[in-house]
């Protein structure tokens, strides 16, 4: 699943039709269910990102809401070979378009009369999003770190990747209980959560294969932050700063890469 770096990268990529007027909109999967009527004539007062969900604020004070799930994407540029995975389209009053590419039909549009209006937790990249904070956040939570780092209604952006790559910069097991940390390892945790994340925008995010569903920016591009992957996949290979072997396990049904020797 597409996770806050990738969804900033589409952002930013889509930043440029900003004040278009949506002028028709073809919705081509009887699954999303959007109301034409509200939706055209609106203008793009502002494309935003929360958490992991992409936000088209309209001016006539509601928001088309998109949540990319598993493979969706929302890009201005349309491949050939992706045709028959739009599922909607957004005409634009200058021509272009929004094409809201969804292979395995898991993502979803929703038109919000009131703008966007879901509960999550605080945006990691965020001036709030403080050494203090996340250790309030940690110190509420017996459950492992990494799960309390995943849960939207605590931190609004980080999956399965980027929590794995900070507990490893910051030498945390996975499995550890929030509450059990101490000041030491809640500055590190907080500074390899910033940094990681704000590493991986700038190499435009993470693209694992070469398949339709796997993710890609708003051109078509492939992310790049997999060759900087230290732990996340690494599972049976050595760890790159201590040389022991990373091991895998599971957690709530997810995979957890970590080193037994180095993450304590």
């Amino acid at each position: 699943m597409p996770e806050l770096p990738e969804v900033e990268t589409l952002v930013r990529g889509l930043s440029g039709l900003r004040g278009s007027q949506i002028s028709a909109v073809d919705v081509l999967d009887p699954r999303l269910d959007l109301p034409a009527d509200a939706v055209v004539g609106a203008k793009i007062e502002s494309i935003t990102r929360r958490g992991k969900y992409i936000v088209l604020n309209l001016d006539n004070q509601g928001a088309l809401v998109v949540h990319l799930r598993m493979s969706g994407r929302l890009v201005s540029t349309q491949d050939p070979n992706e045709e028959k995975y739009t599922r909607l389209i957004l005409h634009l009053s200058n021509g272009e378009a929004i094409y809201f590419i969804n292979p395995r039909r898991l993502g979803t549009v929703v038109y919000c009369p009131q703008g966007f209006n879901h509960a999550l937790g605080v945006e990691p990249l965020s001036a709030p999003f403080s050494v203090e904070r996340l250790a309030e956040l940690a110190a509420c939570s017996r459950a492992p770190i990494k799960l309390v780092m995943m849960d939207q209604r605590k931190i609004a952006g980080i999956g399965n990747i980027y929590a794995a790559e900070a507990l490893w910069r910051a030498g945390i097991d996975p499995r550890r209980a929030a509450n059990t940390l101490d000041s030491g390892q809640v500055a590190a945790l907080h500074r390899s959560v910033v940094d990681v994340l704000s590493e991986a925008i700038e190499q435009m995010g993470t693209t694992f294969g070469e398949s339709v569903s796997d993710y890609r920016d708003s051109e078509g591009n492939k992310g790049r932050f997999q060759n900087h992957l230290s732990i996340y996949g690494r599972h049976g290979e050595p760890c790159e700063r201590c040389g022991e072997t990373i091991e895998r396990i599971v957690q709530r049904g997810r995979s957890t890469c970590f080193c037994p020797h180095c993450q304590r």
